[in-house]
């Protein structure tokens, strides 16, 4: 079976809200992206910077889809459950599942594809990197 699912705690402030009293819609993307770093931390020992940095290896995003289920607010924590879904010759898909109290909050799926970084050329990610996510695939359940 594929690894464990990583999760990520955020502590959502007061000052990710806007005049509704929840988070700002645009901050969702950011606590996702946020969780997806934490996963390449964890499991990598390196963020997106350390990657781009001292590997040369880039990651852009090609595509972001997220869900809505229930508002997120400063009440609870956001559990961010992450997990790559596939991995192509030059793309990796992720999931992150989010929730605060025990009820969904949000379900988002991301795609990037791997780049020599100082040429901004697509290419196949590192035979380590391909590994590890390798052996941490895992396929979304049904919703």
């Amino acid at each position: 079976m594929a690894g464990a699912v990583f999760e990520h705690e955020i502590r959502v402030t007061w000052g990710d809200c806007d005049p509704a009293r929840i988070a700002y819609t645009g901050r969702l993307p950011m606590f996702a992206l946020d969780a997806i770093n934490a996963w390449w931390e964890h499991h990598l020992g390196d963020g997106w910077y350390q990657m781009e940095i001292d590997r040369n290896v880039g990651t852009p995003f090609v595509h972001m889809a997220l869900d809505f289920r229930s508002p997120v607010t400063p009440r609870h924590r956001l559990i961010c459950r992450v997990w790559p879904t596939r991995l192509g010759e030059t793309s990796i898909g992720f999931r992150v599942e989010a929730s605060q109290g025990g009820k969904p909050s949000f379900s988002g799926d991301f795609v990037c594809v791997f780049i020599v970084a100082d040429q901004f050329r697509k290419s196949p990610p590192p035979n380590d990197i391909r590994a590890l996510v390798e052996a941490h695939l895992r396929p979304v359940a049904a919703e």
